[in-house]
């Protein structure tokens, strides 16, 4: 087995401890501000930017398993911040829609979550190394689209 070098472990071990503590921080400010889940958060930007989906596109567009998403569809649908329409029995024919109460709540967590990754994230990097990020997550978002489609 080839192995990683030790700066790559470096590397790898920080990017998983950043993401970890950055998914924490984020669901805290989240439910501190709002009362949303990450998982709720991540849906209703999705909806919000692109309007009603198909569920089987949305969990594609947000990167889900269908089980994942048909099980916080269901939490957000009691909560009245999604409502679905179509088939139930077919997922394929079902689309998903944001609620005015879904509106109003990313519209209240929208700013103190960009506030988070702002100052989080961007704040303490240079253009430089805010383009060179960036260049590594697309690299690597195109590496797993790539296994995923092939």
């Amino acid at each position: 087995m080839d192995w990683l070098s030790d700066e790559q472990q470096g590397i790898w071990r920080d990017y998983l401890a950043m993401t970890s503590r950055l998914h924490t921080a984020m669901h805290r400010q989240l439910q501190q501000d709002c009362e949303l889940s990450l998982s709720d958060y991540d849906v209703l930007v999705a909806l919000s930017e692109r309007g009603p989906q198909r569920i089987t596109e949305l969990g594609t567009l947000i990167g889900w398993e269908q089980s994942r998403l048909s099980h916080q569809l269901r939490r957000m649908r009691g909560r009245g911040l999604v409502e679905r329409h179509g088939d139930d029995g077919d997922r394929r024919a079902a689309t998903v829609a944001i609620t005015d109460a879904g509106r109003a709540a990313i519209e209240a967590a929208a700013p103190g979550h960009v506030e988070l990754v702002r100052t989080t994230v961007f704040d303490g990097l240079t253009p430089a190394q805010q383009r060179a990020f960036g260049a590594a997550v697309s690299t690597v978002l195109a590496r797993l689209k790539a296994d995923l489609d092939g």
